[in-house]
């Protein structure tokens, strides 16, 4: 199934998935913006700051938000929530924008969640799960009782998520993929993309992706000495179209960052450019 801006579909009973107009190269068909309740609603993640698309959300929801949540605090997923917050007097809900990263500074909830913290719509509870990785504040959401789970940016449909450091941490990504294999997810509603509907298998698929990338950047930073994350992302990369080769040194950096930090590689910031070297 494809998706396209405007499009509103019933994903599941009491859930509702409402594409937002900024398709493009690192947003696929636009941010999924969900509505999940029946007589009153819960807004997760309604995107830019795009007038038309806030308009759409109000209309689906008969105005009827009573909490509008952020999984986190990048452009493509927060900016709306004041505007829309303003027009329903809902509460919103996430964590505050980090200092670093590309980040939405008008994000400020009135209520914080930490890991385990509820938000109940109805006889529907969503509870919140710290995951870390892609972005320090990000935060899934699980519909409990039915295996879904609102994953922004965390997972997503059809390709890997970048961990841009310094707020992306490919430790805590790792790791916060390994809590979801302890949580009761069946499916996954992502923030870009379709539904997943097997979603143990793509969190063990990403895992291992993950880790076999890993082994790629050991094997090719061994090989080559000492280099520069520039050149180094050609060879690691080499299986993907070049011109990704500019946002796939976020992620480059994430790996090395996590092997300095494991004790098997190094670096050199004396110079301009970083030169990094296994140390093994």
């Amino acid at each position: 199934m494809s998706l396209t801006s405007g499009q509103l579909d019933q994903i599941a009973p009491g859930v509702r998935r409402l594409v937002a107009r900024n398709p493009g190269f690192m947003t696929g068909p636009g941010t999924n913006t969900y509505l999940v309740g029946t007589q009153r609603f819960a807004v997760i993640d309604p995107g830019p700051h795009d007038l038309v698309h806030i308009e759409r959300i109000l209309e689906a929801a008969g105005g009827r938000v009573s909490a509008i949540l952020a999984t986190h605090t990048h452009p493509d997923h927060s900016p709306a929530v004041a505007a829309l917050a303003q027009s329903t007097g809902a509460e919103t809900l996430g964590r505050g924008a980090p200092m670093h990263g590309r980040q939405d500074p008008t994000f400020v909830p009135t209520r914080t969640l930490n890991d385990g913290d509820v938000v109940r719509i109805g006889e529907l509870t969503l509870r919140a799960i710290h995951t870390p990785g892609h972005a320090s504040n990000h935060l899934c959401y699980l519909l409990e009782g039915t295996g879904m789970l609102f994953s922004g940016d965390h997972v997503m449909q059809g390709s890997t998520v970048v961990i841009g450091p310094p707020d992306g941490n490919m430790q805590l990504y790792l790791q916060s993929l390994a809590r979801l294999q302890r949580e009761p997810v069946t499916h996954i509603a992502p923030g870009h993309g379709t539904v997943i509907e097997d979603a143990q298998a793509e969190v063990a698929r990403l895992i291992a992706h993950r880790l076999q990338r890993e082994a790629k950047v050991v094997e090719r930073l061994r090989r080559a000495g000492r280099v520069t994350i520039d050149v180094l992302v050609t060879s690691v990369y080499d299986d993907v179209d070049p011109r990704l080769h500019p946002v796939a040194k976020g992620s480059l950096l994430a790996h090395l960052l996590k092997l300095e930090a494991d004790g098997r590689a190094a670096r050199d910031n004396t110079a301009a450019d970083a030169t990094w070297w296994m140390k093994e």
